[in-house]
């Protein structure tokens, strides 16, 4: 059985605060704003030197020496991201050079945003399912950092720069699936990137997850015949501190159950849900949890995970 053997992260040090008074000012925001709301204090940003390829093999070689992965053995690399360092070679191809890994390890990019690690828990345990692979490591690496502008309100006090590497394997500390899926394209220009700036519609997809993702959880906790209070833990996007603490509420689960991690790194995309799960795994008291990514698209994907006996 394939599923969650380890995780491991890569959080730049450098941090740019949205309590900075200038930036208050030039928003015309409140402390109390950034901190209710927003729910972002720090966001972390890579370094100018730094790229996508470059974040997401620091992510990977922290996972080889938690994991004592011998490089030779990782037969699957998968990179999520939308931010690519060139419009080609894909990140992967570039993450498998750097590291030094086996010329017969596979290696793609997933071209999604904030629903892309569950769609890429997917994605990666069906390849490796049927090409009967042993090891696979699913990267996250999206710096927004390179596409925000500065003076816009509605991105820049939100997205922070992260990457994360998990490794699947046939020895995991959870199964994951079953796994829900959406998309409504319709509504896909309320986040875009046009002539390199990011443009969101918050509104709309505020919107969209707010009455789209709770029915999405409960609709995928009735498939796996589980009851909410049977989930010791909601992993949730860290789109902002309001969506999900609205989406915990529209679920009716407790603040303790649905934990936040974005104050100090902000919404850092297809990494927010990795963040989390890395301290969550580690805890004995956690049996089952539920993922779920929403965002770019519009898109939402959702799946459980549970500790293997």
């Amino acid at each position: 059985m394939l599923g969650i053997h380890c995780i491991a992260s890569y959080v730049p040090e450098n941090r740019r605060s949205n309590l900075d008074p200038d930036t208050l000012a030039a928003f015309e925001i409140e402390e109390d704003f950034i901190r209710k709301k927003i729910g972002v204090v720090n966001r972390a940003v890579k370094s100018a030197g730094q790229d996508t390829s470059d974040l997401a093999l620091a992510a990977l070689e922290r996972l080889c020496d938690k994991a004592g992965i011998n490089r030779d053995d990782i037969q699957v690399i998968v990179v999520v991201t939308q931010n690519p360092d060139n419009n080609l070679p894909h990140v992967a191809a570039q993450v498998h050079g750097k590291a030094g890994l086996s010329e017969r390890c596979a290696a793609f990019d997933v071209g999604l945003g904030c629903s892309g690690y569950v769609y890429g828990l997917s994605i990666i345990q069906s390849f490796m399912e049927s090409n009967g692979f042993e090891k696979g490591v699913l990267i996250t690496a999206d710096p927004y950092s390179k596409i925000v502008d500065p003076a816009d309100k509605n991105t820049t006090l939100l997205f922070g720069d992260a990457a994360t590497a998990t490794l699947i394997s046939r020895q995991p500390l959870y199964a994951v699936g079953p796994f829900s899926f959406g998309t409504k394209g319709t509504l896909s220009e309320a986040l875009i990137c046009r002539d390199g700036k990011l443009h969101m519609n918050g509104r709309e997809v505020f919107n969209l997850t707010a009455t789209g993702v709770p029915p999405d959880i409960k609709n995928l906790l009735a498939r796996a015949g589980l009851e909410k209070d049977e989930v010791d833990l909601y992993l949730l996007h860290q789109g902002s501190k309001y969506i999900v603490d609205t989406i915990r509420s529209r679920l009716g689960v407790s603040p303790e159950r649905v934990p936040l991690g974005l104050e100090d790194v902000g919404n850092t995309v297809s990494s927010s849900i990795p963040l989390l799960l890395e301290e969550a795994i580690s805890r004995s008291d956690v049996s089952m949890m539920v993922l779920s990514g929403f965002g770019v698209g519009l898109s939402w994907a959702s799946c459980i995970c549970k500790r293997g006996s």
